[in-house]
């Protein structure tokens, strides 16, 4: 890393970058003490004195851009280290500061792969149900949640086979825009419900998923590739909801380190361009709406989406091909699967195609943000992206062991895990009795410091001075009584 970043940025460079390492390890940690492990249920949460001192030294109010531009001189390490807002779905022109964390964590502590792909992590999921005896139903969509009368409580769920299903207790991990517009219809907060389609939304994607006849070589495993006209890439995305004339895009090989990815001698290649969501929501924004519903005050035009996945693919693969100088990847495409804006909301009912949900900027985060249990109805949680504490499959892992904690909260049941030890140990040797001495911590005394030295200094040359410009005079009277106190002046 010393030798690439003094190639761009000189020697100074890399000192400027452990600077900014260093506040991005401050963003990480205090966010992942304050922020991501606990929950903001209100916005009195904001108060909690451990979190306000902390607040600014977030930088929530700084774009990552910013704060990047501070220690990184040249225009193209300021791309390297902000690009990775993308991972929230923002612009790195907008994403809070806060965000340099993303790229940290695969700084400090790399990139974490489930072989066999992220079903892997599900396929775990399902182990350990399976082994605390949950049964499990695929293939059974929700049409609506169930409630008494008044709307208060919850009673179960309906299945689209009009099969009704009773529980005291329902945990929502569908898109949460979707949810509250389309399976509550006895719910009487649907200004809330419409209020949430307004809000602003994460970006969309094409992505495309290659099975090609050949290895690429020139590929690794984790490919960036950025366009020349940085921001306007961006504004194309978040300001006009379109896709780039010259998109950057990512390129995942998952076959170079996991042989169950594809055959021997043969390459998987994901790609995945960011382009704007849907201008406007297929969901119901009411219970008498026709399915239709805008997410403004009338429909916008749609663009056309099959004409830009053509465009874009070309585009793509011209790239790849230029900049790479890999052979020509077309002929060796032996099968496609494809997702767009519309197939991520019409197969996954993801609100405007949004993949991340709703946006991460300040005012949809923390207190802000949609609560993990429903305002109105006793009984009904909710996990997932657009929900605290946010997207990304760890965070909203994290998500539901917080949502889990308030479940057992209110039915005033104890949390299995607090109180235990983390399995990961990063607090440091625990001190006391019959510890090495090797571990102990011993802090160096404030005078024996830099800081106390040159403190100690200042002290005695300000008394130095003093004494100069006193006029006093010290003497010794050899006949007076010796020790202090002797009356002589």
């Amino acid at each position: 890393m010393k030798r690439e970043i003094e190639k761009w940025e000189g020697k100074k460079g890399f000192e400027r970058y452990l600077q900014w390492l260093g506040e991005a390890h401050r963003h990480y940690e205090i966010s992942a003490r304050e922020v991501l492990h606990k929950n903001f249920a209100s916005i009195f949460n904001l108060l909690r004195p451990s979190f306000l001192v902390q607040l600014f030294a977030l930088h929530p109010f700084e774009s990552i851009y910013s704060r990047a531009a501070k220690y990184f001189w040249t225009e193209r390490l300021r791309r390297v280290f902000t690009f990775g807002s993308m991972y929230m779905g923002m612009s790195p022109f907008d994403a809070p500061g806060t965000y340099s964390l993303l790229q940290y964590t695969e700084l400090a502590e790399g990139i974490w792969y489930p072989v066999g792909g992220f079903h892997a992590v599900v396929a775990a999921l399902v182990r350990i149900c399976e082994r605390l005896g949950v049964k499990i139903r695929l293939n059974t969509p929700v049409s609506s949640v169930l409630t008494t009368p008044d709307g208060r409580k919850v009673t179960g769920v309906q299945l689209s086979s009009g099969e009704q299903l009773s529980a005291d207790l329902v945990v929502i991990n569908a898109d949460l825009v979707y949810a509250y517009n389309n399976l509550f219809p006895t719910s009487t907060s649907h200004s809330y419900a419409k209020s949430l389609q307004k809000r602003a939304g994460s970006c969309s994607s094409i992505s495309f998923y290659w099975a090609l006849s050949k290895k690429i070589p020139e590929l690794n495993t984790h490919n960036i590739f950025l366009a020349d006209e940085y921001r306007e890439s961006f504004d194309s995305i978040f300001d006009r909801q379109s896709i780039p004339v010259e998109p950057s895009f990512y390129v995942n090989v998952p076959s170079r380190i996991d042989p169950t990815a594809a055959p021997e001698g043969k390459d998987s290649i994901v790609v995945l361009v960011p382009v704007g969501h849907l201008l406007n929501s297929a969901t119901v924004s009411n219970p008498d709406g026709d399915g239709t519903a805008s997410s403004g005050p009338g429909l916008k035009p749609e663009q056309d989406w099959t004409t830009l996945v053509t465009s874009t693919r070309q585009k793509i693969l011209s790239t790849i091909e230029s900049r790479t100088g890999c052979s020509p990847l077309s002929p060796l495409i032996v099968h496609e699967e494809l997702n767009t804006p519309t197939t991520w909301e019409s197969t996954f009912s993801l609100d405007k195609g949004s993949i991340l949900g709703l946006s991460h900027s300040f005012f949809n985060v923390l207190a802000f943000r949609p609560k993990t249990k429903h305002p109105q109805i006793d009984g009904v949680y909710f996990v997932g992206a657009s929900t605290h504490p946010g997207t990304g499959v760890p965070i909203v892992l994290a998500g539901a062991k917080i949502t889990v904690e308030q479940v057992l909260g209110d039915r005033g049941e104890s949390v299995p895990w607090k109180g235990k030890e983390d399995v990961v140990r990063d607090q440091g040797v625990r001190q006391g009795k019959g510890m090495s001495e090797l571990d102990r911590v011993v802090r160096r005394g404030a005078l024996l410091s830099d800081v106390g030295i040159w403190l100690l200094a200042i002290v005695v040359l300000v008394g130095t001075l003093a004494y100069m410009n006193s006029g006093l005079v010290v003497g010794w009277d050899s006949e007076g009584k010796r020790g202090w106190g002797s009356g002589r002046v």
